[in-house]
């Protein structure tokens, strides 16, 4: 057994006697640091390998369990994903216990556990540590991967991924993780829906049976718990934990490039762009320059308002509401990363402000102020950050994992007050590369693109798709000769059933289903020529929210109160929404149309419309160039698609409709729909 105390320096200044007169012009000296003494911890280690690290906090009757592989990531290829679902897995079912057993264990004891690829974290109340530890221990040793429900997590997780072509921030983290670290670095894969086709139990096992050993695993224990009874409770549950050989990795280290870099992904339709300036850094834990790069990053905007990309881009140019950066350590690699969202127009502007203050950084001295105030927030946050027992647990997991001084925390505050603007100044030019950047934007390909250009070292723009996988054709195809908005607005119009038919229409109701978030709503719609429309949202027999447009205006009414408008922007969308078959109207509503080509689009080739609305608003309708039908639509609020086309009374009319706005989805399914059955106009009305 070892038994370190660790003692933390907090940085104080002197308050003088109140006797004493006070030179408020001379700024107040840093006096003798006093010392804090935060608590012990103890360590031992099992036969089989495990290291235990046992931190006691008498202050509240809980105790957790923190179970940590420290093991090499792995490249998982084609099949990303499989590591991340053997970690969920594991807490899915026993050969001891099903999934619904081990739920119910826990909720007995009012506990929680959590899995991971890398490891486990449960906690309870002292007096069930015993059923706590049963449960934990079963899920370790004798995990199932029960294969129904390796089948409903992909599902799960493909679901997740259909909106990410939608979410401009996702996209940007996708290819600035592509781009920084490359393809044959494990930190450089994205999960895409073709890598979770490529998932096989036998994988997700493997996974497992190489890596979950204790010579690798370290078990961290945080609360009301002393070191005898922690040795006691591990082995009598863990004991028996076999040990192993666990594969080891190297791989090759990232660089930044020769020169500056822009990569890009489209978001069609956005008008605003998420922009990232970033490079790798290799930076490990407990490296000495480690808290001089944080107080540099800090100034520059890693988390103080003060910060000079926040007082740029915000407070000055009113570009974004916030803008920071950061910068990691890890043992492999980490990145610096400067990141913001801003309007299609300044994005430019705002790369090439956010490169001169990396440049500043570089060049210009910060101020003395500046500095204090700087490490007055980052000696407040770590006093905050003791508050948590975990913390502790956390500090001597890291000195032992990295091989840490033991006092490398004790001396954290004193080695924070010491760092001087030339320190900031010397890490600026040492860990940031703005020269030798990467540029990743996600937005607009037509409004942006072009003017990222000058900021490439080669003059180009590298396009990448949302999951950070070069774009194989960055870009449209042109139309065949002859071809117009016009002739695919017709082919679309023809593939539904033709003119005739349409124009037939005289009154319409669809009844639809909406799922999301595990919850199901009923949606009515209720259309009648030339432009009556009415939509009633329902949730469990109650009314959320109407719609209703009858000709004069355009009535909304929520949980949050009635709105009517007879003229503006919300009068003409509900207007054109109210239009069966609006692009048979389109020029009676001065919409424009354009065809801009042919693009590939969720995996098939379409036609790509330019509909712009009055107000100027604009989206992106795209139309199957095998079919004719519409599958897809993009506008600046998400996207929808139109799938499962049925015939109905000789008209095709999409059964599905997965409607898309940044995290959020909503999956619509038609369930009846009924035509010219004669509803009368004074149905519009909201009551």
């Amino acid at each position: 057994m070892r038994k370190t105390v660790i003692s933390f320096l907090l940085i104080l200044f002197v308050s003088v006697s109140i006797n004493a007169q006070i030179d408020r012009s001379q700024r107040p000296q840093p006096g003798p640091a006093p010392v804090i003494q935060l608590g012990d911890f103890d360590s031992f280690e099992l036969e089989n390998g495990l290291k235990v690290i046992v931190v006691e906090n008498r202050q509240v009757p809980v105790v957790s369990f923190q179970l940590t592989l420290d093991i090499d990531p792995v490249l998982e290829g084609d099949a990303k994903g499989y590591v991340s679902l053997a970690g969920s897995l594991l807490r899915e079912g026993t050969t001891n216990r099903s999934k619904q057993e081990i739920d119910e264990g826990i909720d007995f004891i009012g506990g929680t556990i959590s899995t991971s690829s890398t490891g486990v974290f449960a906690s309870s109340l002292t007096r069930h540590k015993e059923t706590l530890l049963d449960l934990m221990s079963d899920i370790v040793l004798n995990p199932s991967f029960p294969e129904e429900e390796m089948e409903r997590l992909i599902t799960q997780t493909r679901s997740g991924l259909a909106t990410v072509s939608t979410d401009a921030s996702a996209m940007a983290n996708n290819v600035s993780r592509a781009a920084v670290y490359g393809p044959d670095h494990p930190y450089g894969e994205n999960t895409t829906t073709e890598s979770l086709d490529n998932i096989g139990i036998e994988m997700i096992k493997q996974y497992y049976e190489d890596h979950f050993k204790p010579n690798v695993a370290y078990l961290v224990i945080v609360g009301d718990i002393d070191v005898d009874g922690a040795r006691e409770v591990v082995n009598n549950y863990f004991a028996g934990w076999e040990p192993g050989e666990v594969p080891a990795r190297t791989y090759s280290t990232p660089e930044a490039p020769e020169g500056r870099r822009v990569a890009f992904a489209d978001r069609s339709g956005a008008v605003q762009s998420v922009v990232m300036v970033t490079h790798p850094v290799v930076l490990p834990p407990g490296h000495e320059d480690a808290i001089k790069v944080s107080v540099m990053n800090s100034i520059l905007g890693g988390g103080v308002f003060s910060g000079r990309l926040m007082q740029n881009l915000r407070e000055d140019k009113g570009y974004t509401y916030g803008a920071r950066s950061s910068i990691g350590t890890d043992r492999l690699v980490s990145r610096f990363t400067a990141r913001t969202e801003v309007r299609n127009e300044v994005t430019d502007s705002t790369v090439t402000e956010i490169l001169y203050e990396m440049q500043r950084m570089i060049h210009e001295p910060v101020s003395a102020q500046n500095l204090d105030i700087t490490k007055n927030f980052m000696t407040g946050n770590f006093a905050r950050s003791l508050e948590s027992p975990r913390t502790m647990a956390n500090f001597a997991l890291n000195i032992e994992r990295y091989d840490l001084p033991e006092d490398y925390y004790a001396t954290y505050l004193e080695r924070l007050n010491e760092v001087t603007a030339e320190d900031v100044r010397a890490m600026a030019e040492k860990y940031l590369k703005p020269d030798n950047s990467i540029i990743v934007v996600a937005g607009n390909k037509n409004e942006v693109a072009e003017t990222l250009i000058p900021f490439s070292e080669t003059g180009e723009v590298e396009f990448y798709d949302a999951f950070g996988r070069p774009a194989e054709d960055p870009d449209i195809l042109p139309a065949p000769d002859g071809y117009t908005a016009e002739t695919v607005i017709g082919n679309y119009i023809d593939a539904l059933g033709g003119r005739d038919r349409l124009e037939a229409i005289e009154d319409m109701t669809q009844e639809l289903t909406a799922s999301t978030m595990g919850m199901e709503l009923q949606i009515k719609i209720y259309q009648k020529t030339p432009h009556y429309f009415l939509q009633k949202m329902e949730m469990g027999g109650m009314t959320l929210s109407q719609q209703l447009f009858d000709g004069e205006k355009a009535v909304v009414v929520s949980q949050m109160g009635r709105q009517q408008f007879t003229e503006g922007a919300e009068f003409d969308a509900m207007k054109s929404q109210a239009v069966m078959n609006l692009e048979m109207e389109y020029r009676d509503y001065d919409i424009e149309k354009e065809l801009l080509g042919i693009e590939t689009i969720d995996g098939r080739r379409a036609y790509k419309l330019e509909v712009t609305y009055p107000g100027d608003t604009q989206a992106y309708d795209y139309y199957c160039t095998e079919t004719g039908l519409k599958i897809k639509t993009l506008n600046p609020q998400g996207s929808t698609t139109y799938s499962d086309y049925r015939e109905v009374e000789g008209i095709l009319v999409a059964h599905m409709l997965n409607i898309e706005a940044g995290p959020q989805v909503l999956e619509m399914r038609l369930d009846n729909l009924e035509i010219n059955s004669g509803i009368d106009q004074g149905f519009f009305v909201i009551e």
